[in-house]
């Protein structure tokens, strides 16, 4: 199956969300497409960080990383009883047997593939004469961006453009490192052919309101606050004489 198939089959939000519309569970909740009945994960060697994290969140703040779940009781012990009769893991034991190392390493490394997208809009804005123009209208959409959910935000960017971010043609690459490396490096190149054919300030705008879209909604795809990020950058951006 193709990226784009599977995509479309099996996730939302082009390709952000794993969709959840199979059988109900025990719980009377629907469960994960990709899950068969008496089998299990039908993915289970290449399920993502969440599905390998779960029921634990991981919380980046300042640099620091920390491991949380909902709630004051541990979520297993109420929606699935029967770890009760398993032996005891610490958080440590048990993201070691779920291999969580390297998906934790791709997962940092597409944030800062996130504030490298971000970082050519602040190139368009400031270093091309668009901030000096007097120009408002750049700020102001990056703001209207960061207030959409999800699926909003992905109506607002080119169906070519969602494809170079979320099934970039990059299949044969040996691990999550060397994919993500090629992604950052692929998509470098797709916004500097775009910024050479550049040839008026409005089209230099469009293309940095563009590229915010991008990190914004790779933003949302790994978990970060796309929000507090746009807001965070405007300042900066402002700090730097943009309005």
């Amino acid at each position: 199956m193709s990226p784009a198939e599977f995509r479309d089959k099996y996730t939302l939000a082009s390709g952000s969300v794993l969709n959840f519309n199979g059988k109900p569970n025990h719980t009377g909740k629907p469960s994960c497409s990709l899950y068969e009945e008496g089998k299990g994960c039908s993915v289970h060697p290449a399920r993502p960080l969440a599905c390998r994290l779960f029921p634990l969140g991981r919380q980046i703040q300042s640099g620091t990383v920390q491991y949380i779940h909902e709630g004051s009781q541990f979520p297993c012990l109420k929606e699935c009883p029967e770890v009760l009769q398993l032996p005891l893991l610490t958080v440590e034991d048990y993201l070691t047997g779920q291999e969580t190392q390297v998906f934790e390493q791709g997962q940092d490394f597409y944030m800062e593939i996130m504030q490298n997208l971000a970082d050519s809009s602040f190139e368009l804005l400031l270093d091309t004469g668009l901030s000096d123009s007097g120009d408002t209208q750049t700020l102001a959409s990056w703001k209207k961006l960061g207030n959409m959910d999800i699926q909003t935000l992905i109506a607002q960017i080119p169906a070519e453009w969602l494809d170079v971010l979320m099934i970039p043609g990059l299949e044969g690459q040996s691990d999550v490192m060397t994919f993500a490396q090629a992604h950052n490096e692929f998509l470098q190149i797709k916004i500097q052919e775009l910024a050479g054919t550049l040839s008026n300030l409005d089209e230099i705008r469009e293309t940095a309101e563009l590229t915010m879209a991008l990190a914004l909604c790779l933003a949302h795809a790994i978990g970060a606050d796309a929000k507090g990020l746009s807001e965070h950058w405007i300042w900066i951006a402002k700090s730097h004489g943009a309005r």
